[in-house]
């Protein structure tokens, strides 16, 4: 299978896993010649005004504001230093279902995704992002789980 197009989920509480997620995205992507989609989910156009309202020299779309989120700079950062050709993506609305669409859109060949360990009860009552773009992705998905 080729790749052409890989999507990378960036949340801001990804922490060390981030670092993790971005290393195996820029080995696939240099393996394979493949661009990454770097993209930052807000839940609701609040979330976007509210981090516009603290930034200056930003546009109010929600791929400007991504772009500025310290997590997305270390993981485009790192795409930078290892030559491999990226986008940002910004994108607002329930995250599973919002990568699960990016990841159509975009024609993505593969999608890094993170997520927490949970119990059955946890999915259960809370839901699951991961689980949901596990599902809903049209192609395969690199899960990344935090330790």
């Amino acid at each position: 299978m080729s790749v052409e197009t890989i999507l990378l989920t960036v949340k801001r509480d990804d922490g060390d896993r981030l670092d993790y997620m971005t290393e195996e995205a820029i080995d696939l992507a240099t393996q394979t010649g493949a661009d990454v989609v770097v993209a930052h989910v807000f839940e609701s156009q609040s979330s976007v005004n509210e981090s516009l309202s603290r930034l200056e020299g930003v546009d109010g779309t929600p791929t400007d504001v991504a772009r500025r989120l310290g997590s997305v700079r270390r993981a485009t950062k790192a795409m930078e230093a290892a030559g491999v050709e990226f986008r940002v993506e910004g994108v607002v609305g329930d995250p599973g279902e919002a990568i699960a669409d990016l990841a159509t859109r975009v024609d993505a060949d593969r999608v890094f995704v993170g997520g927490r360990k949970r119990s059955p009860t946890g999915k259960a009552v809370f839901g699951s992002t991961a689980q949901q773009i596990l599902l809903s992705a049209p192609c395969p998905v690199t899960f990344i789980r935090e330790e």
